[in-house]
C-alpha cells in the first residue's frame, strides 16, 4: 500500500538531538483514508508531528483486519525510499516497471527499491482472509538516493528465542536470526508474537533507535503499556530491551530499529527528495512523462492507468522539526 491521499501534506524531516534511551515515547496512530469514500482506512503512526524516523523507517501504515476490504492501487512512483510490505492476512498482488510480477503473501517480506524512480501498483486477491498487515518505508542515504530500481523477497523461518516468544527477523540480525534482505542502512525489523504473560529480554544494538508497533494485545515495552496500534520508540544508548505480555490472550507487535538517520529530507506524497525543488521536478515528471523516469507498469488492468501526482501546496517547504520531531 503507498499514500494516495489527494491532499498530501510535505513534510520535512530532520534528525535533531537524541533523547534519553530510557525513555519510551508513545506515539497515537492517526486515521488515514486512502483516496475515496470507499477506500481503505489505515492508522499512521511515522511521520507524525513529534518524530521523523525511527532509524531510517520513516513510514508506518498498519490495516486491517478488514473483511470485503479491497485494495486497487494504480501503478503510481516513488523516489529516494524502499518499501517494505508485510502481511498478517490476505494477499496482494504487486507489479512494477522493473518487470517484477509478485505476491505479497502472510511471512514473506517484499522490499522494493525505488531509488532513481520506479512505479508499482498493488491489488488484494480473492483470498478469503481479511486484509491484515503493514506498509512500512525506508529512507534512502543521499549516497544512495539514485539506485536502480530492485526488488527483493524473503521468507523467513519463524525462530523461538525464548519460552513464550515467536519472533520472525526479516531485516537485519536479532540474537541468532538474521535477514539476506539489504537495506542501504543498518536496520531491524521482525514480527514478535509473545504468549499470555510472556515476558522476553533481549539483547539489541546499542547504536539503534527501537520503535515497537502493537498490532494485537497489549505490550509493555521497557515498562510503557502499549495498546494495539501505538507505536512505542526509544533514542539509541542501550543494548538490551523488555518486551511483557500481561495478559491472557497472546499480543504480537512489529519491533523495528535502526541506526540514528542524520540527513533532513523531504516528504510529499510517493517521493522522498532533498529540497522543494526536487519534489516539484519529481512531480513534474511523473505527471507529464512518467515512462522516462518511472517506467511503465506492465499488466495491470485497473479503473484508470495511473495515479496523477496531486497539487502541490501553495507555499515554500521550511524546516520546523527538532528531534526529528515537528513544531
Amino acid at each position: 500500500m503507498s499514500n494516495t491521499e489527494t491532499d498530501a501534506r510535505p513534510i520535512v524531516c530532520e534528525h535533531g538531538e537524541a533523547a534519553d534511551p530510557h525513555l519510551v515515547e508513545a506515539y497515537e496512530p492517526k486515521d488515514v483514508q486512502l483516496g475515496g469514500e470507499d477506500a481503505m482506512r489505515v492508522r499512521r503512526t511515522l511521520p507524525n508531528l513529534r518524530r521523523s524516523f525511527v532509524g531510517a523507517w520513516c513510514f508506518i501504515d498498519h490495516y486491517g483486519p478488514e473483511e470485503g476490504a479491497c485494495m486497487d492501487v494504480p501503478p503510481h512512483p516513488h523516489t529516494g525510499l524502499q518499501t517494505v510490505s508485510w502481511l498478517f492476512s490476505g494477499e496482494i498482488e504487486h507489479r512494477d516497471s522493473g518487470g517484477v510480477h509478485a505476491m505479497v503473501r502472510p511471512g514473506q517480506v517484499n522490499l522494493m527499491t525505488s531509488g532513481y524512480g520506479i512505479a508499482h501498483s498493488e491489488v488484494s486477491t480473492r483470498s478469503r482472509a481479511a486484509l491484515h498487515g503493514v506498509q512500512l518505508w525506508v529512507v534512502l542515504p543521499e549516497h544512495s538516493a539514485d539506485l536502480s530500481r530492485e526488488f527483493q523477497h524473503h521468507e523467513p523461518d519463524a525462530d523461538a528465542p525464548a519460552p513464550g516468544v515467536s519472533a520472525r527477523t526479516f531485516i537485519g540480525r536479532l540474537g541468532d536470526a538474521s535477514s539476506p534482505v539489504h537495506t542501504e542502512t543498518p536496520l531491524l525489523g521482525a514480527e514478535i508474537v509473545l504468549a499470555p504473560g510472556a515476558t522476553w529480554e533481549t539483547e539489541v544494538a546499542s547504536g539503534f533507535e527501537h520503535g515497537v508497533l502493537v498490532d494485537t494485545g497489549v505490550v509493555d515495552f521497557d515498562g510503557t503499556r502499549l495498546d494495539p496500534s501505538v507505536l512505542g520508540v526509544r533514542d539509541a544508548g542501550l543494548g538490551h530491551l523488555r518486551l511483557h505480555n500481561p495478559t491472557d490472550a497472546p499480543a504480537r507487535l512489529m519491533l523495528l530499529g535502526g541506526e540514528p538517520f542524520d540527513e533532513g529530507v523531504v516528504m510529499w506524497w510517493n517521493f522522498i527528495g532533498r529540497s522543494h525543488e526536487d519534489i516539484a521536478r519529481l512531480r513534474q515528471e511523473w505527471n507529464d512523462a512518467p515512462d522516462d523516469r518511472f517506467g511503465a507498469v506492465a499488466g495491470y488492468r485497473g479503473p484508470v492507468p495511473r495515479l496523477k501526482a496531486p497539487v502541490l501546496p501553495d507555499l515554500r517547504l521550511k524546516p520546523r522539526f527538532r528531534r526529528g520531531r515537528a513544531q
